[in-house]
């Protein structure tokens, strides 16, 4: 009995001597690996080889960059919806206030919004369109122009490139009226210029107004805007693009400056102080435009016009 009942007891016991195992290393090498890469990403493979190829060829290879958008805008009253319809302002849609008069210029700016096609003509009680325009004298018609969809300054060296031509672009410090850069942009499309350049604060943009003075050139000249205009600059110098300012007191006279045959920016500052201090110093000539008739200044697009045409007289 007393044998028995110890065999029982070392049964029941919870004491337990030491395992020998394999500490969980035969479970592991059972696991595998998980499933095989494709041949595209094991090192080595000829596959893994041509596309890293491409991918260092796609990285070297230059970015446009947009500059961002602009904010949109809204043409009010019956003669400005007109003209800018007439001008070929971008507008995405047409106001008109229910029960208006429908007298000829009212006809007329539908008739020119029908034919683009692409505009909504949508008809508004009056409120609506005092709401939208915040009480200004709309007379029942309102034009909304979407955002401007600025280039990157990077995007206009590159076009030049692509073209086999030596960038010739136009960037304004301190221009603020619209119409100004309607000008530059006119004038930079005539000359073969291949487009402007404007700072992100404290300058005009690309709103109606500029749309109406680029007479239509603007859909073909691209308008980038720059956080910094320094910076900017100091970029396109690293490129291998002279800088060239517009100042009273410069130290060359326009028609002298053969830098202005190659690769070059001319920066116009505004008609009443110029050149930023710090736009100044970063430009590689200060040139003057001779002005017999003693006036004191030019206005920006005036003054982009005279350099362009000695600019493109050189390139010719």
């Amino acid at each position: 009995m007393a044998g028995n009942s110890q065999r029982r007891n070392r049964r029941t016991s919870n004491k337990k001597g030491a395992q020998v195992g394999s500490g969980g290393k035969r479970r592991r090498g059972l696991e595998g690996k998980g499933p095989t890469p494709p041949a595209s990403a094991r090192k080595g493979h000829v596959k893994n080889r041509v596309a890293n190829a491409k991918s260092k060829q796609a990285a070297r290879r230059p970015v446009a960059r947009r500059g961002g958008k602009g904010s949109s805008e809204m043409v009010v009253g019956r003669n400005p919806v007109f003209e800018a319809l007439r001008d070929g302002v971008p507008a995405s849609t047409l106001y008109v206030q229910q029960f208006i008069d429908n007298d000829e210029r009212v006809r007329d700016a539908i008739q020119l919004a029908t034919q683009r096609g692409n505009l909504h003509i949508m008809e508004a009680p009056r409120p609506e369109l005092d709401r939208m325009t915040n009480g200004l004298n709309h007379q029942g018609l309102v034009l909304q122009v979407p955002p401007y969809e600025y280039a990157h300054p990077e995007d206009l060296a590159a076009s030049a490139a692509d073209h086999g031509e030596d960038p010739l672009i136009v960037a304004l410090d301190g221009v603020t009226d619209p119409r100004n850069l309607g000008a530059v942009v006119r004038s930079v499309s005539a000359f073969g210029g291949h487009g402007v350049v404007v700072p992100e604060r404290r300058a005009a943009g690309m709103t109606a107004g500029a749309w109406k003075t680029s007479a239509g050139t603007a859909a073909r000249t691209p308008v980038a805007r720059a956080t910094n205009l320094t910076r900017a600059l100091e970029s396109y110098q690293k490129a291998g693009i002279t800088v060239v300012g517009l100042a009273a007191d410069g130290d060359h006279d326009v028609s002298d400056l053969e830098a202005l045959g190659g690769p070059v920016v001319i920066v116009v500052g505004s008609e009443g102080k110029g050149l930023s201090r710090l736009v100044g110093e970063t430009c590689d000539f200060l040139v003057r435009i001779p002005m017999p008739g003693g006036a004191e200044s030019l206005n920006a697009g005036v003054a982009a016009g005279v350099v362009l045409y000695e600019a493109a007289k050189r390139r010719s």
